[in-house]
């Protein structure tokens, strides 16, 4: 069994009965792009990773992963009528077996009572590590109230996919919070900035400035007129980050953080994520507060961080600027389509076709997509059929 949960990505998702989407079967690469028009559902599609993230969390688990989203009837899809119980399925691997892991989990709630497992798998190869409910759970229900990834924390062999659960992040951040200089540092699971300031300074010089040069390097030809990126610290010791603005003027300016117009900063902030660890990055909307040259650019960033890291970065846009990017592979971009039955998630057939979807909300008639039932599932075994 391999030891660095680093190399690790997420391969595929099936989702049953979450939220606005009723079915989801989506591959997943390095870099997944979930487009859709506003209301879609990008970020309820974002949080399932989130929600298997706070299953290993020291002040999540299970009961308050539920809790916090307003309980299993909150997390229903409206249109799943007859079915009542949540599914969600992950593969995970790296490049040379990508599906060497495969967590299943299955819960629903009865009124008054605390949210229960219904049924529970990770296999390792092909090996059930886990399989529930088991003996134990019929002997003693309660244990039903946390996952195997809660009870086994101790298991060597949970913890390498506990850890890459546990690796994920999210991020979106909010520039007034990234201008704040007087909070303190921010930690690794903060979402949306606070702290970004203190966190950079915490970082040793020599690492720090490396990470600065390749997010100057990534911005490229988004934001031409920038020449350096520094952090320093003030007379009255808060963190600040300037960066020298290249004009008129033989020696240019230096631009701090308040200065600094909100986009730019958000995607300096994005960068220095991508690079500030080696879990799944889940990222909101990148394009905001930015020109759409700039928009257009935000795919080339992260494919040239990609050269300095391995992360795999998914995130969510309704910008056709960003699929119009250069690096931009169709495959990568995850259609998702409101409908009258809920969200359909799909793979894009063709840019053009996203780009319709975004512009106009809906898919282009020739497409047919909209009306399509959902692709069966690949695989019936991880919904309860034969495996």
């Amino acid at each position: 069994m391999p030891s660095n949960a680093a190399a690790l990505r997420f391969t595929h998702l099936l989702v049953r009965n979450w939220r606005n989407f009723l079915r989801v079967d989506l591959d997943l690469g390095d870099r997944v792009y979930l487009a859709g028009p506003s209301g879609s559902g990008k970020t309820n599609l974002l949080d399932v990773f989130r929600f298997l993230a706070e299953l290993v969390s020291p002040a999540g688990g299970f009961q308050e992963a539920v809790r916090s989203r307003g309980g299993v009837r909150r997390l229903r899809c409206l249109s799943a009528r007859q079915e009542s119980n949540l599914w969600l399925v992950v593969h995970a691997g790296d490049e040379g077996n990508p599906s060497a892991w495969e967590y299943e989990l299955q819960f629903n709630q009865e009124e008054h009572r605390l949210p229960a497992v219904r049924r529970e798998r990770l296999s390792w190869q092909g090996e059930d590590l886990v399989d529930r409910p088991d003996r134990h759970d019929k002997e003693d229900a309660g244990r039903l109230a946390q996952t195997a990834l809660e009870q086994g924390v101790r298991r060597k062999e949970l913890r390498e996919f506990a850890a890459l659960l546990g690796s994920v992040r999210y991020f979106h951040p909010a520039a007034a919070l990234l201008r704040d200089a007087d909070r303190p540092p921010g930690t690794l699971f903060e979402p949306f900035g606070a702290g970004f300031l203190g966190r950079v300074m915490a970082t040793a010089e020599k690492p720090r400035k490396a990470r600065l040069r390749y997010v100057l390097e990534a911005l490229g030809g988004a934001f031409p007129q920038l020449r350096e990126l520094q952090a320093h610290r003030d007379a009255q010791g808060r963190p600040h980050l300037r960066a020298l603005h290249q004009h008129w003027r033989p020696h240019g300016a230096w631009l701090g953080e308040q200065q600094l117009p909100d986009g730019a900063l958000r995607l300096i902030a994005l960068l220095w994520a991508a690079l500030d660890g080696d879990g799944p990055l889940l990222l909101e909307e990148p394009e905001l507060s930015v020109h759409p040259h700039a928009a257009r650019m935000v795919p080339r960033m992260l494919a040239r961080l990609g050269q300095r890291c391995s992360r795999q970065v998914i995130f969510t846009t309704h910008s056709p600027d960003v699929l119009c990017g250069e690096e931009v592979s169709t495959s990568e971009i995850a259609l998702l389509c409101p409908s009258e039955e809920g969200t359909l998630v799909r793979a894009a057939l063709d840019l053009k076709e996203a780009v319709d979807l975004l512009d106009s909300g809906a898919l282009t008639a020739e497409s047919g997509a909209a009306g399509e039932a959902p692709a069966p599932e690949r695989q019936l075994g991880l919904f309860g059929g034969p495996r």
